[in-house]
This record gives C-alpha cells, structure tokens and sequence, in this order.
C-alpha cells in the first residue's frame, strides 16, 4: 500500500471518529428533506447512515477492522471511566489476573542488575519438577539472550508463558558451575493465589490479606479461617488495603461468612437493572469471629463491597483511609475474535442507601493525587462529607455517601521515621539489591529455613545492621547517626522482610515482619 494511501485511510478514520463523537452528542433538531427516523433511535439511526453511505460511496476501500478498532475505544470514552473496549490481548490479561491461574513454568524472579535471578520456585509446578532452584539466573530464553541487554520483565515473562503442555528451553547460570545449564520445560497450569498471606499476628487476632478477588478467593479464605481457628483465632484483621477488587460473587460469599440471616449485603440497580438485593443467609463459619478491616485508597470495587457490608452491619469497624469509589455493575460482552467490553449496567448500594460509586468528574484520575494535595491522607478533617448523603446504620452509627468507604477509624500516611537515608535507600532499591546480594551469599543456608523461628535464628548469627550500611556506603549512601536513629529500626525490619522473602517461606516470612511496621495495623491491634 503506497504512503498517500495510508494517509488517506488515516484520515478517513480519524474523520469518522470525530464523526461520531459529533453524532452523540448532536441535539435534535427538526429538518427538512431528511430520512424520518423513530425519535428514540434518531441518533444512532444518523449513525448508522453515516458508516452505511461511507461504506457504500466512499472513493477508496475501507478497512472495516481498522476502523472498528479506532472507533470503539472513543465511543466507550463517552460513557463512564470504568466501560471499556478491550482488544484480545488486553482481554486475556484482564480475564487471566482473576481466573486464579495461568499457564507458566512457576517461578518467581526479579531483575535488580539487568539479570533476572530466580527468587523462588514454586511447589510442584513444572520449574520444580524441572530442578530449578532459587538464586539460578536466566541468562537465555530459547535460545535468546536475555541478560544484560536491558529487556524489560514483562518481555520475560512473555517468552516464558505459554500454552500447558508446550515446551521453553532455559539455559541458567548457577552457583558454583562455570558451564550454562540447559533445562526444557514443559509448560503448565499454574495456580495463583489471591491470598497473600495468613497467620497469628498474637495468641488470638489472626491476620488476612487478600490482593483481590479472584474465582478461588472464597475458597482459600475458608482454608486459612479453618487453619487459624486451629490456632486459636477469636479475632480477625483482614486487609483489604490496595485490593482493586474482582468477582462481585466472591465477595458476596465471604460477606455471607459474617453476617445474620438476613442481612442485606448490597444491592444493584440501573435505568434498565431494577433494584435487587443480595441477602445473607446466615449460615455464615465466622460470624463468632470479632473483625476488623483495613482499607485504603486504592481499595475498590468488590472490597469495597466487602468493608461498606461490614460497616453498615455494624459487623466490623473499618480502619485506614478512604477507599477509591468504584462501586459499577459491569456486564462483560465477548466477540468472536478475542476483543470484548465491560458495560457499566447498574451501581452498586451499601444497605443503608450510599452508592460506593464516587462521582464523574473532568478531574476524576487525578482523584488520588487531590486527596493527596488537599491534606486528606494526613487529616479526617479534610475528607469532604456531604450532610445531605449522610446514613444511619441499624447500630446508630453515622456514615456517609459521596463515593468511597470512609473509615470508622481514620488512620493517616505514617510519616515518622523518614529520614534523608531512609529515602536514598527507597530511591535507589538499596534495601532490596542489598537482600539479593545476601541471599546469593546464603543461599544453601537459606533453602533450608522452613519456619520463622528458624529464620530469626539465622538472623541472630549475623551482624545485618553492619553488613547493611557498609553495602549502603559503598554505593555513595551514608548514615548520619540522626539519620540512623530516625529510620534505623524501621531499615532493618525492611531489610529482614525482604530476606525473608527468597526463603521458601515467602510472604508467610515477609508479612510477619514487615507489618512490625504497619501503623494501621498496630491501630487495629489497640496499640
């Protein structure tokens, strides 16, 4: 195709976009000499003429699905920020994050210098199976390089995902072995799981933290309540803190986990969705169980859902900040080739009455960055309420709407213990280049740390506050004693977390050390 061609083809389909962007929002006027069209269709009707007679009399051949594909994304920009079309491979992402599994070999890896090192591989799947081990580095993915030529992560893990049953040949470089090792593997389903971690924070609160809602989140938190019972849990913190949500079912059925027999959940409702409610049915395991729950602003959706069911209840009180506002039904439409669009049919209701859904606005992205700026991340006086949107819950307690969660219990950005060094160490990843330089030193050792009394153990025979700031030092970063005594306690904790992370505990490691920390948490707790 010449280069005058494609012009022309370009500015056909950029004319036609603004075509009908000009269509749906044309007022209707009387005309004289026109097709009479049905006045409730009259819009889309001049719509359809217009691609009808561009198609059937255009000078040039139209390349409908080049067309399509520039039109659809600006007609949904025209509805709400949350309806979208999404092409094939933007679907299959967006469908692969909640299924709770994907198609992989199972490991997990970083890239601190350029080199994708292996942090941990995952039990039973095909990498273990394979005889990969954790501090292995990638050097080659079928037979391409793949170190040291600045290839992003996301390249990576492409090349290594895969359709089960297909093969991927890895070459490694592996401690103590000057050859590259050479392994095929047959690629598999790879379960993900949802919850990130769950454990006894002390003799009786047990500690949740679920990333999203997922097909299998309802499952796994019956599995980790089950085993926390055992360990004597009369009391829960469940974190739903950067949770953008997921399947509205899997929230549904652990609201259903809380609450009595009849306790409205939410309820939906639209232009063309009348109102319908969702009830509990009281036959809920943790409904002996006190709760509280944690949430931020980049909570949303489904826990969104979760934390204004609890709050309305009066079941559970609510700590943390203001949580995003997403509170839309969106009804998934597939196509034949792949693409697909979430349609925004309804909104979303706590059972006293708020829409979670907070308000369309020209400023609606920066949403997050306002709050930052107008103080409401350090202050409860700086959330805007609006007296008109405020509700009672059946315990007499005061909420209000206006979009979001707003929390029983306001707890602000914890900014004590920031330091010059503490931020140098952030900018730079120090903490986390320093846990895998140490974790390559140890490594044998560290493969066998099974629990966290073996891994504080392990701790305790190191000098890590030393080793740290010498590793600090050498890369240009130095500690005042000001600065170590402002951040030095909250440096270390990172610092054992993340260590704790390239064992074969992972998060079951990270988590119980790296909320020490948490000042939401420890607000939870009482203290």
């Amino acid at each position: 195709m010449s280069s005058d061609k494609t012009m022309r083809l370009l500015r056909i389909s950029v004319w036609i976009v603004i075509i009908v962007m000009l269509v749906i929002m044309i007022m209707r006027l009387p005309k004289k000499g026109v097709v009479d069209l049905d006045s409730t269709k009259e819009d889309w009707a001049k719509l359809m003429l217009v691609l009808n007679s561009v198609d059937k009399d255009y000078v040039d051949d139209i390349d409908h699905k080049a067309v399509t594909e520039k039109l659809l994304p600006a007609v949904m920009a025209e509805l709400d920020p949350h309806s979208v079309y999404l092409p094939p491979v933007d679907l299959e992402k967006a469908d692969e994050a909640l299924q709770g599994g994907f198609d992989g070999i199972g490991i997990q890896f970083n890239v601190p210098n350029d080199t994708a090192i292996v942090t941990n591989v995952i039990a039973g799947g095909p990498s273990e199976k394979a005889g990969l081990l954790s501090g292995d580095r990638i050097i080659k993915i079928d037979g391409k390089n793949i170190a040291g030529v600045g290839m992003k992560q996301d390249s990576m893990v492409y090349m290594m995902r895969g359709p089960r049953g297909t093969k991927v040949k890895l070459e490694l470089k592996r401690e103590g072995e000057g050859a590259l090792i050479p392994f095929t593997i047959v690629r598999d389903m790879i379960p993900v799981n949802s919850l990130d971690v769950a454990f006894m924070i002390n003799d009786t609160t047990g500690y949740i933290k679920l990333s999203k809602f997922s097909k299998t989140s309802y499952f796994e938190f019956l599995q980790a309540t089950l085993t926390l019972r055992e360990k004597g849990m009369k009391r829960l913190i469940f974190d739903l803190r950067d949770n953008t949500g997921g399947y509205f079912d899997q929230a549904m059925m652990l609201s259903n986990e809380f609450l009595e027999k009849g306790d409205i959940v939410v309820y939906m409702e639209g232009k063309s969705r009348p109102r319908q409610d969702f009830i509990a049915d009281g036959k809920g395991s943790c409904k002996d169980i006190e709760l509280a729950v944690l949430i931020n602003e980049a909570s949303a959706s489904s826990s969104e859902i979760f934390a204004g069911a609890m709050q309305d209840n009066d079941r559970a009180l609510i700590y943390g900040l203001r949580s995003f506002g997403k509170g839309l039904v969106q009804e998934p439409i597939y196509f034949s080739d792949g693409s697909g669009i979430r349609l925004t049919v309804a909104r979303f209701y706590t059972p006293t009455g708020r829409s979670i859904q907070k308000p369309y606005s020209d400023k609606y992205d920066m949403d997050i960055i306002e709050r930052y700026e107008h103080g409401e991340m350090m202050s409860a006086d700086s959330i805007k309420v609006n007296d008109s949107l405020k509700y009672v819950t059946p315990g007499g307690r005061v909420v209000y709407g206006g979009g979001g969660i707003i929390p029983d219990v306001f707890v602000p950005l914890d900014t004590l213990g920031i330091s010059d060094y503490l931020i140098k160490c952030n900018r730079q990843s120090l903490v986390i280049k320093f846990a895998n330089q140490f974790s390559d030193k140890h490594r044998a050792r560290m493969r066998g740390i099974k629990d966290m009394d073996a891994l504080y153990a392990f701790f305790a025979e190191r000098d890590l506050k030393k080793e740290f700031i010498e590793y600090t030092t050498a890369n240009g970063v130095i500690p005042s004693k000001k600065d170590w005594e402002i951040s030095g306690e909250i440096i270390m904790t990172q610092v054992k977390a993340v260590i704790g992370r390239y064992t074969p505990l992972d998060d079951d490691a990270f988590y119980p050390i790296y909320l020490k920390n948490d000042n939401v948490v420890k607000r939870a707790l009482g203290e």
